[in-house]
């Protein structure tokens, strides 16, 4: 039995080898994820361990300290710095300063990465910043200079001399770039920016006069990393920590491979939806191997071989077809590894220097995916071909499946189709549906698929009106598809998966776009929007040089305010009680923007007003009148009066109160954003007077409301072409099933073929019927896919309208009809090689075959 298995495989190298390409691309989608992701992590630990060589102890303020004061850890202090440098064992003693800070290139665009582009001090000491080596020039000395790293000055074209622009918080700053230097610093490896200032200008940008973010130390010969933060942790204030050389670089190598896990899942995620279609597709192959072999295998049976030893004989032929497809699939993932880190550099993300790495659980998890999801898929035609009666070799035919055996598999898929519209039904009602929801979803998708022979003949005869214009090729078409339902049904049903999916996603994507639009173009009467281009804070000076502008007529900043109620930290939202009812739209259920405008009092002299969203009034049983107790950033006690209570959403919600309440406790003022309102309205000609009025500064982004929806647009249209991209693999593996399933029908039909070009059906015409039949089944499975991904999408939309009101079901019928036609496209594209090879059958050999 071993040995006919073995000769079976090789005998059908040409029918199998549709299988082996559709395991070997989910294989190698599995292992060209887990080589790549395990490649640039591997890179980036490297990259980043290099950056803590020069330090032994890192002090830094403690996130997680909880000193009842809110918002961050106040930064470290000249003094805590001189102390550590008269530590006993330490060498030398670092102050580090750093924050956002953007360049412009010479074309005055944004250099860097977005976060990646990064601003620091450069350290001088009594000696030269180790860190920092220069390449070209000197180091910065003043405010009117800088440094940068030597990667940004290649991509740029930058050299000692030149005067770029740049902005930390929003004013352009020209500074004269003095020196050009090498690092090791992992956001620069992975194509940020970083910027060097001389620590005093630094600290005038990003902190206070003599504060520091960190202080690092490099211990004496003879002293231990443990030794020196044992000592270390002797001087430390309050909400500071102080952590090892070796644990700063676990933890960061740890950060990077849990930012690498999401990306990981991701993509594996998607592997795992083209190895479900690909067991359509296996499973349809070695069920038409068994159906073509059912005289081979009664005569086995005839001669002694017992119903388990044909079914290992089946499954071994999986075995094996399973193992080379995993091993090749291994190999090519490896390709793909290779190839994502080079696209990543092409497209301008540079990732570090590093080998590839192909770990052996990468090996173990190939192997074990392709030869298990084979083997699984060829069980029941195994069990098939173990059924045969030894009766069936005297017969050129075994009897097909009953129609009692056909009920049975429509009354079966019906009831879990029903009970799985059901659960995705109850999904979008229930507190927390999207288990349910996802369960639904899963076995919905089983029950169609039982039900697909059932729903083939009725759905493809809806196709012989349009058949019927290619005579006698359209006829023999619609028949072919429905002449095996099952067969049609596998074929069809992994096209089905890959469309549902992606429809499913349109529809949720488009309601989505359209919700946050309405909602932010509803909550926005200002007419432009100024935030950075990364979204970090703003200085006040943004706000205060567009206000003062002739043509704004109203401005308001919008500023983070941490502060503490009840013990818990909360963020409150400070804006211009003045102008906000000018800019800003919002449901009030009471009161209004009105308080705000009043004068707020000072410390001590009574509460200050407030609005707060319906939700977390309703959390806090708050209403109208009440007082809220709240402590600032300086620990200053204070009381707030709900004056209004206003109907949030996913942009505007919280406490809302007036800058003049709480700027007096803030250690540093930022905005968020700031709004504006202009005369005359929003137009070209304003846009470019606000720009220029901040210099034209490429890190601060001046939006209207068409700017904001586009950039929500352009966003989630990003997404979907990234999952789209992902799941074409699935589609892929679909197309090979057609390309299988007729390639071996032709091969089934040979004689009859050869018939009919023996009657006068000419190479044309069979070429028609081949690609015809193909079209049909590809749309079968389009119609259904796009049916279940419209209906899927409307569910989960009920589900997202309970917390976005602004949701409603969009269906996107321009995208739906492409995707239709790329069916249609899918079944023209697999049907060229069995119809080319349907027509060179010679039609007396085809007649002679059995």
């Amino acid at each position: 039995m071993l040995r006919t298995a073995l000769r079976n495989v090789f005998a059908h190298k040409a029918r199998l080898l549709m299988t082996v390409l559709a395991v070997m691309l989910g294989v190698a989608f599995v292992s060209g994820t887990l080589v790549f992701t395990s490649t640039i992590s591997d890179a980036y630990t490297k990259s980043s361990e290099k950056g803590f060589d020069h330090v032994d102890v890192r002090l830094q303020p403690d996130d997680d300290a909880d000193e009842g004061r809110p918002g961050d850890p106040p930064p470290l202090t000249q003094k805590l710095l001189d102390d550590a440098a008269a530590l006993p064992g330490v060498k030398s003693a670092t102050g580090n300063v750093a924050g956002f800070a953007a360049l412009a290139d010479k074309d005055g665009d944004l250099v860097g990465d977005g976060w990646a582009t990064s601003g620091a001090n450069y350290y001088a000491g009594d000696a030269r910043d180790p860190r920092y080596p220069m390449r070209d020039g000197r180091a910065p000395a003043n405010a009117h200079e800088i440094a940068i790293d030597a990667k940004t000055a290649e991509r740029t074209g930058y050299e000692v001399g030149d005067t770029p622009r740049m902005s930390v918080d929003g004013p352009v700053l020209e500074p004269e770039i003095t020196g050009i230097f090498t690092t090791d610093d992992g956001n620069v490896a992975a194509g940020g920016s970083l910027v060097l200032f001389d620590t005093k200008t630094a600290q005038d940008l990003f902190t206070e006069a003599g504060e520091y973010t960190e202080i690092d130390l490099a211990a004496a010969p003879g002293t231990s990393e443990k030794e020196l933060r044992a000592a270390a942790q002797q001087i430390l204030p309050a909400e500071t920590e102080a952590l090892t050389g070796t644990k700063l670089a676990d933890d960061q190598a740890e950060e990077i491979e849990q930012g690498m896990e999401g990306l990981r899942t991701g993509m594996l995620a998607f592997a795992g939806i083209a190895l479900f279609v690909g067991i359509f597709l296996i499973a349809n192959t070695f069920t038409m191997l068994v159906a073509q072999r059912t005289k081979e295998l009664a005569l086995l049976r005839a001669v002694g071989a017992s119903r388990r030893q044909v079914t290992r004989s089946v499954l071994f032929e999986a075995t094996a077809v399973g193992t080379a497809a995993a091993l090749a699939g291994l190999a090519a993932g490896a390709g793909i590894g290779a190839g994502l880190r080079s696209l990543m550099s092409a497209a301008g993300q540079t990732v570090p220097d590093g080998p590839l790495i192909v770990s052996p659980t990468t090996i173990a998890i190939s192997l074990v995916v392709g030869i298990v999801v084979t083997v699984l898929a060829a069980w029941l035609p195994a069990r098939r071909a173990a059924k045969i009666p030894p009766v069936a070799a005297m017969s050129a035919l075994h009897a097909q499946a009953s129609t009692r055996s056909l009920v049975v598999r429509n009354t079966i898929g019906a009831l879990i189709a029903a009970g799985g519209a059901l659960m995705v039904v109850a999904g979008t009602t229930a507190d927390d549906g999207k288990a349910l929801m996802g369960g639904g979803a899963a076995v919905l998708l089983v029950g169609v698929f039982v039900l697909t022979p059932l729903l083939s003949r009725p759905l493809i005869a809806l196709s012989a009106p349009l058949l019927r214009v290619f005579g006698v090729s359209g006829k023999l078409a619609r028949q072919n598809a429905v002449r095996n339902p099952r067969r049609t049904a596998a074929t069809a049903s992994a096209l089905m998966i890959g469309l549902t999916l992606i429809t499913g996603l349109t529809v949720i994507a488009g309601g989505i776009s359209n919700a946050i639009d309405k909602m932010a173009t509803d909550a926005m009467k200002a007419d432009y929007s100024v935030t950075m281009a990364n979204f970090t804070p703003l200085s006040p000076e943004v706000e205060k040089k567009l206000s003062g502008l002739d043509e704004v007529t109203a401005s308001s900043p919008l500023r983070n305010v941490p502060v503490a109620i009840g013990g818990d930290e909360e963020d409150l939202t400070a804006v211009d009680g003045k102008d906000v009812g000018k800019l800003m739209e919002l449901d009030f259920e009471q009161g209004s923007f009105a308080g705000l405008a009043e004068d707020a009092p000072a410390a001590g002299d009574g509460p200050a007003k407030a609005i707060v969203d319906d939700d977390t009034a309703e959390d806090e049983g708050w209403q109208m009148g009440d007082t809220i107790a709240v402590t600032y950033q300086d620990g200053a006690k204070g009381e707030l009066t709900v004056s209004g209570i206003y109907h949030g959403n996913e942009l505007i919600r919280g406490i809302m109160l007036d800058t003049a309440v709480v700027d007096p406790h803030l250690d540093r003022i930022r905005d968020f954003e700031v709004w504006l309102k202009t005369d005359g309205g929003e137009s070209a000609a304003m846009k470019d007077r606000l720009e220029a009025a901040l210099g034209n500064n490429p890190a601060v982004e001046v939006m209207n409301e068409e700017d904001v929806s586009e950039a929500i647009a352009g966003l989630i249209s990003m997404m979907l072409n990234v999952l789209y991209a992902m799941l074409g693999m699935a589609v892929l593996v679909a197309v090979l099933g057609v390309i299988n399933t007729l390639a071996m029908s032709v091969f089934e039909r040979s004689q009859e073929i050869g018939m009919l070009r023996a009657i006068g059906l000419d190479r044309r015409g069979v070429k028609r019927m081949v690609r015809l039949e193909s079209l049909v089944i590809s749309l079968f499975g389009g119609v259904l896919g796009i049916g279940l991904g419209v209906f899927l999408g409307w569910a989960a939309g009920e589900l997202i309208s309970s917390s976005l009101d602004t949701y409603s079901l969009v269906l996107p019928w321009e995208r739906m009809g492409y995707f239709l036609a790329g069916a249609a496209a899918v079944g023209m594209l697999a049907a060229l090689w069995p119809a080319r090879r349907a027509t060179r059958l010679n039609m007396l050999a085809a007649i002679k075959s059995e």
